[in-house]
């Protein structure tokens, strides 16, 4: 069972909680918020999209690298997680 599956309950919970952020953004524009608060809720979405991220990052090096069973599944792995790092650092 991958990482993603068990862990499914809390990832969505985060998921949802990011979609409310990003719905108080749009509230904040439409309402014509002054620009302070709408960066500070684009500040908050983005801290939220790094945690999210990290934590899955972080289970994939745990199960698919540092506890893969074999060689070949610790180097596809790394590989993927190496493509995931550079599409993210863009």
């Amino acid at each position: 069972m991958a990482h993603t599956t068990r862990q499914k309950e809390k990832l969505i919970a985060r998921v949802r909680r990011l979609r409310g952020q990003l719905e108080g953004v749009e509230r904040a524009l439409e309402t014509d918020a002054a620009c302070s608060e709408v960066l500070r809720q684009i500040a908050s979405v983005r801290g939220a999209v790094t945690g999210l991220t990290s934590e899955v990052m972080e289970a994939h090096l745990r199960e698919h690298i540092i506890a893969a069973p074999t060689e070949d599944e610790r180097r596809q792995a790394g590989e993927e997680m190496i493509e995931v790092i550079r599409t993210y650092m863009k």
